[in-house]
């Protein structure tokens, strides 16, 4: 005996019943909560969304979405937002009450941000030396200052302390009111709520190992 053929809403039935991928990916990331982590680290740092999209390159509607949970972020997005908050990815995944004792990173896994520095004029690249660790107090960086011309140079400032080695070229900075030029082997410490910037004074960039902290205190 042959059965009934399947109505046009039995069809349409099974269709809505059956979740699909994204659905299924977005149910099981809900227990990490991974959109309130990222509006609480934006929030922590006093950081708008303008903001953090010139530090990430992600636009602020992207950036929206992705802590208002209507965008189930990619890991190489989570990485680079990770980088702008000095966070391991990890934060993301698990009790943040743990904590990373050893975080070993390899040589070809460090992460370069941005990713592409030919892409557009920018007085810096630098690579990630701790990304690994998670909620880490400092954060380490093999940084590279470009050649600019002075008035290319844009000063910034951020919390915390900053300790600059140089290990390559020679490098001028700026920091508050005053300027100083360092050479290779030459050392900085310095308060980095004062506005400060970099720019190499040979035709290569400078390399540098660059450490900061939160807080000043």
């Amino acid at each position: 005996m042959c059965s009934e053929p399947e109505s046009t809403s039995q069809r349409r039935l099974k269709t809505k019943s059956k979740p699909t991928d994204a659905t299924v990916v977005q149910e099981s990331l809900r227990p990490y909560a991974i959109a309130d982590k990222l509006r609480t680290l934006r929030l922590r740092r006093s950081m708008g969304l303008a903001q953090l999209a010139e530090h990430t390159g992600f636009s602020p509607a992207m950036l929206s979405r992705l802590e208002n949970g209507r965008l189930v972020p990619t890991l190489p997005t989570l990485t680079r937002i990770a980088l702008v908050f000095s966070v391991g990815l990890d934060y993301f995944f698990s009790d943040p009450r743990k904590r990373h004792v050893v975080a070993l990173v390899r040589k070809d896994e460090r992460q370069v941000f941005p990713s592409d520095p030919r892409s557009a004029r920018i007085p810096w690249h630098f690579e990630s030396l701790d990304f690994r660790v998670n909620e880490r107090k400092l954060s380490g960086y093999l940084a590279h200052f470009h050649p600019l011309q002075q008035e290319e140079v844009v000063p910034h400032h951020h919390p915390g302390v900053e300790l600059l080695y140089l290990l390559r070229g020679k490098l001028e900075m700026m920091i508050g009111v005053e300027t100083f030029q360092l050479s290779t082997g030459d050392s900085i410490y310095f308060d980095s709520m004062q506005k400060h910037s970099y720019r190499s004074l040979v035709k290569t960039p400078c390399t540098a190992i660059v450490v900061t902290t939160e807080s000043s205190r």
